[in-house]
């Protein structure tokens, strides 16, 4: 699985149908409706947390919402979603697609879920299973892949609102002998680690309806939970509490902010917004990524502290202080029973270690080792609680205040359904209209190491991201070949072209 803009599938034209999901309460009070043709209300099984009655949003959940609500009213729209695409071989079966799709979304809860501001808190209202039904709709046939693609990236964007329920779109492309299927999520009800689950989910209930087999799961533990313990436990602190205390260090050794600063020049101007550049390119093959990870490993490393490390040099090199700070993006579905859940299981921390002239590669690594272990013994502080207690001018605000360091980092081959991943061929697509900053995601599957950079559009960003990945694909490439730093980082005159354009064709089925 790989993440790249949507703009690059390789995706062939088709004819396009949608699922439109519905509730049925209002239909059945006025003596009218039931679940729409295919439905199968017993195939994800009851849900007694989908009773009436609110639940409380997240903290990251809060502050999105209020996002959209303040810019709304600014007539200042922010815009962005996150998608997943897969293959599906042979001719569709529509009508058991519909059952999987619709068992999916009663399965988690958080996909259920209409948001309101009520005195101030931010509420979940669940749909209760038995009143979701799905439609099935025609949309349009396409001969073009340019049209397709055109039509879906508009289809996500109006579609897609923080503010409106449902909070995501769900369709397929149909062919005489496969279909690509797609889903379109808001962020409010997802994030990036949520999508191999959705394909997961999704094609193992399909292939079982197929095979004639019933398809009932349990409903999978809720999102709506772990908010509820995460503001449980962090709602009441205060700016003097005790478990602040990694937070107020790392400001301490920043000059005081809050968000650590991306070293380079963007060319950005303050309170100012820019469209994106949003781009993909390969890193390393498999065979070099694999090269890649035994350096790592002879070093008591491992391969996103490898790739870190050569983010942090060439960094330096580019005129960025030896000493790397940044914020880092952590799933937290791993401490309690969400493994296989949906959600916005994101925490955001910072990182700092020493990355300074002289350093060799084992050195940069413990250091970063040191700097990750000190990082995750503060996991569990919400991100948006200790910005709004320890910045609160700057949570006042509907963006980050300047461009930010961030790192991300995800190995698709330990995702659910990875030994899958070779049919399904699943794909993930992040897109925002516009940022002041630049954004950074690795991973890594069978086919090597990869990154996707959304970026500001402007003409020193540009020359910025450029030099820096083709500096970040030598080193890299360097690490993998002799376990260190060989060669200087830095870029000389005159400027290279960047290479190894990331390859998406094999992400997509062909006649």
């Amino acid at each position: 699985m790989r993440q790249f803009p949507l703009e690059m599938h390789h995706m062939e034209p088709g004819r396009v149908v949608e699922w439109r999901l519905r509730s049925t309460a209002g239909a059945a009070a006025d003596g009218g409706a039931g679940d729409a043709p295919g439905d199968a209300a017993g195939d994800a099984g009851g849900d007694a947390a989908g009773d009436a009655g609110g639940r409380r949003a997240s903290f990251n959940q809060d502050k999105h919402f209020t996002v959209a609500e303040e810019s709304r009213g600014a007539d200042d729209p922010v815009a962005s979603w996150v998608a997943v695409t897969f293959e599906v071989a042979g001719a569709l079966d529509e009508q058991a697609l519909t059952r999987a799709l619709l068992a999916f979304v009663r399965r988690h809860e958080v996909l259920r879920c209409e948001f309101r501001r009520l005195a101030g808190e931010l509420a979940c209202e669940p749909i209760d299973v038995g009143e979701l039904a799905l439609d099935t709709a025609p949309v349009a046939d396409f001969d073009s892949a340019d049209e397709l693609l055109g039509f879906l990236v508009e289809r996500f964007t109006r579609s897609i609102d923080t503010l409106s329920w449902p909070l995501f779109t769900m369709g397929a492309v149909l062919r005489e002998d496969s279909a690509t299927v797609y889903l379109a999520f808001d962020h409010i009800v997802c994030d990036g680690l949520s999508m191999p689950i959705v394909v997961h989910e999704v094609q193992n209930a399909y292939e079982a309806l197929l095979r004639g087999e019933d398809i009932g799961v349990p409903p999978a533990p809720s999102y709506l939970d772990f908010a509820e313990e995460q503001r449980r436990r962090y709602l009441s602190i205060d700016a003097d509490d005790e478990r602040l205390g990694y937070w107020k260090s790392f400001m301490a050794r920043s000059g005081g902010e809050f968000f650590p600063r991306f070293p380079l020049e963007l060319g950005v101007e303050p309170d100012r917004m820019y469209p994106i550049v949003n781009e993909a390119s390969t890193l390393l093959d498999a065979a070099e990524a694999e090269v890649f990870e035994k350096a790592c490993r002879a070093v008591d490393g491992k391969p996103f502290m490898g790739v870190l490390a050569a983010v942090a040099v060439c960094l330096r090199e580019a005129g960025g202080p030896g000493v790397y700070r940044g914020f880092m993006p952590l799933s937290e579905r791993g401490r309690g029973g969400w493994a296989n859940s949906v959600g916005w299981f994101v925490n955001t921390l910072p990182i700092e270690f020493d990355a300074s002239p002289g350093r060799d590669f084992a050195q940069v690594i413990a250091a970063v080792r040191a700097g990750f272990g000190a990082m995750m013994e503060h996991i569990d502080v919400p991100f948006v609680r200790a910005w709004q207690l320890l910045a609160p001018t700057e949570f006042a605000a509907r963006s980050w205040p300047y461009p930010v360091n961030f790192f991300s980092y995800i190995d698709a081959r330990k995702c659910p359904g990875a030994d899958r991943h070779e049919d399904w061929r699943p794909t993930s697509h992040v897109w925002s209209a516009r940022a002041n900053g630049a954004c950074s995601w690795f991973q890594r599957d069978a086919d090597g190491l990869h990154m996707n950079s959304l970026y500001v559009d402007t003409a020193a960003a540009r020359r910025t991201m450029e030099d820096f990945q083709e500096s970040l694909r030598g080193t890299v490439r360097e690490i993998a070949r002799h376990g260190a730093f060989r060669r200087p980082i830095a870029l000389t005159s005159p400027r290279r072209a960047v290479g190894t354009p990331l390859d998406a064709a094999p992400y997509a089925r062909h006649p």
